[in-house]
């Protein structure tokens, strides 16, 4: 009886062990919530992760004055261009011209640049020509009279120019000084287009330093910012073929152009050179007309309609200029002869 029993407890304790293995256990007490005062307050980080504090504002240092002119706008933005310089020769038909071997140095900047096969001057004589190139009419002059007796009483390329904070200057070859207005030795002032501007004219301190002797354009040439943005370049009676050879013209331009394409204004920044005529002969006014410099196509040919009032419409349009009459206004631009 006393063996049963302790059996029976033991296989009663072995049962109890062998459920209590078998319960699943039970949850924890849940803790009851802390009250605000105990619970301490997280960082701010954590509250606003999506949202952090902005940092202070710092002011930038000033970058370093740079030892190099900055690089010259992309290719392709007529509108960065910086300095443009235009030289005009007289009296010859582009059929003179083009592919003459006494114009070599100008069919070599026609052939490495672009060249406009179809320009036409205005009219003729020539003082009427130099001011469609510079105020976009003729100004009711159809002669090569003299400033004493005529004037251009309208706007010109040089007052839109000033008003755009952009520099300007006419280079003469063989004016004895600044702003003179009569013929002198080789110097024919119906070639200086700017002496017919009352505005131009009418501040002699302000001509003075603005119609000057071609002398001045190697000094000038110095340095990007000593060029001026606009310039016209006028040779005498001889380096512009009017009274001498071709070929003496040609062989003046191969002294001046590279000095101009190879100066800072055309090495470092995005410059336009044109060379062309005032006018042709009387049976042709078709000359012969080239831009160059960095700003210009290479290896480029237009056969398109051009006039002055064409290439002054160009230059208002790379500018951003107001035109100064209907004729520049209406007349096709020259920009496909840009980069």
């Amino acid at each position: 009886m006393r063996r049963i029993g302790r059996r029976s407890l033991a296989g009663g304790f072995a049962l109890a062990l062998l459920l209590a293995g078998c319960t699943p256990p039970q949850p924890a007490p849940t803790r009851p919530p802390s009250s605000p005062a105990q619970t301490p307050s997280p960082p701010v980080s954590s509250q606003r992760p999506s949202s952090p504090a902005p940092a202070p504002a710092q002011t930038p240092s000033p970058p370093a004055p740079s030892q190099t002119p900055p690089p010259a706008p992309a290719p392709g933005n007529s509108g960065g261009i910086e300095h443009i310089v235009i030289i005009v020769q007289e009296n010859k038909p582009s059929s003179q011209i083009m592919g003459s071997g006494d114009a070599a140095y100008f069919n070599k900047l026609a052939e490495e640049y672009a060249v406009a096969t179809n320009y036409q001057a205005i009219m003729h004589p020539s003082l009427p020509n130099y001011l469609a190139l510079t105020s976009g009419t003729n100004a009711g002059i159809t002669s090569n009279c003299k400033p004493k007796d005529c004037r251009a009483d309208v706007r010109s390329i040089t007052d839109e120019v000033s008003k755009s904070s952009r520099s300007w200057k006419m280079y003469a070859e063989g004016m004895p000084a600044p702003c003179v207005g009569e013929n002198s030795g080789r110097y024919a002032v119906r070639h200086n287009p700017f002496m017919y501007y009352p505005s131009v004219t009418a501040d002699k301190n302000s001509c003075a330093a603005h119609v000057v002797p071609l002398t001045q354009l190697d000094q000038d040439l110095a340095s990007a910012s000593s060029l001026p943005n606009y310039v016209f370049i006028s040779p005498d009676l001889c380096n512009d073929t009017h009274d001498c050879p071709i070929r003496t013209g040609d062989e003046w331009l191969a002294r001046l152009v590279p000095r101009i394409l190879g100066s800072p204004a055309f090495t470092t920044r995005n410059s336009l050179l044109v060379v062309t005529w005032d006018e042709g002969s009387d049976g042709d006014n078709q000359v012969a007309t080239v831009f160059a410099g960095p700003a210009a196509r290479k290896g480029h040919t237009s056969d398109a309609a051009y006039t002055h009032y064409s290439l002054l419409h160009t230059i208002e349009e790379a500018w951003g200029l107001q035109p100064l009459t209907g004729n520049d206004r209406n007349a096709p631009s020259m920009a496909g002869l840009l980069k």
